[in-house]
């Protein structure tokens, strides 16, 4: 694949979500990111494109709303003239023991982590299958990994890269390659956290970013479809 024209990267206006944009505007790509904010993700489509050489369109949908992905995706085919990547990087966390977990934190989880991805394939399928496109799901090792206390998150992602290797097997036939990305800690705003010089161990989301781009340039021939990615130097204790 050459650079993608057209791109949809839910999630978009910070974190990994934003670096993943960032790097495809400077590569030239046409990106249309989203998010439940609309202050901050029309923010950050000015900042994208305004670094350029590429242009960012920030559309404001929850991932739990198939319709606004919908029109996410069909924005995305109207601005750029078609759809060659998609990243579905959205996603929440929450964190407790099961007994004490609430029946709408269990639901918000599962619905933004799971079933919106879900939503994010089904509503783009059909214009990547047309462009003969990429499919990124953005997971966690917490998909391989429990923990206690991460009962609806590990939930989630489980059931994610499940989901994952299965679109890959229902697309690959079409023409859509779809990969899995599966980090470790990363120095993100997830779950509320400020970003800072302590993170500096974590993997940062430019170099989840950087596989992004990797996974644009591959031959079509080849296809990595689970790329598990750790901090080379934990934090110890």
């Amino acid at each position: 694949m050459n650079i993608p024209q057209g791109v949809v990267v839910t999630g978009g206006s910070k974190g990994i979500g934003r670096a993943v944009a960032q790097a495809l505007v400077q590569a030239g790509s046409g990106v249309v990111i989203t998010a439940r904010n609309e202050a901050e993700v029309t923010k950050a489509a000015l900042d994208l494109t305004a670094a350029g050489p590429g242009r960012a369109v920030g559309v404001v949908a929850d991932v739990r709303v198939y319709d606004q992905l919908e029109g996410a995706v069909g924005t995305a085919v109207k601005e750029f003239g078609r759809l060659d990547l998609v990243v579905a990087n959205a996603g929440v966390g929450v964190f407790a023991p099961v007994d004490e977990l609430s029946l709408d934190d269990w639901h918000d989880v599962l619905d933004t982590n799971l079933t919106g991805a879900f939503y994010t394939t089904k509503a783009s399928a059909e214009a990547l299958v047309s462009a003969g496109g990429l499919l990124v799901f953005i997971a966690s090792l917490a998909g391989r990994n429990a923990f206690a206390g991460g009962s609806a998150y590990n939930a989630s992602k489980f059931g994610l890269v499940g989901f994952a290797e299965a679109v890959m097997l229902d697309l690959r036939a079409k023409g859509v390659r779809v990969s899995c990305i599966m980090p470790g800690t990363v120095a993100t705003h997830f779950n509320n956290h400020e970003p800072n010089a302590a993170d500096a161990w974590k993997i940062q989301p430019e170099d989840i970013a950087r596989i992004v781009m990797d996974l644009t340039q591959m031959p079509a021939r080849t296809l990595p479809s689970r790329i598990e990615v750790r901090p080379s130097q934990p934090k110890a204790g």
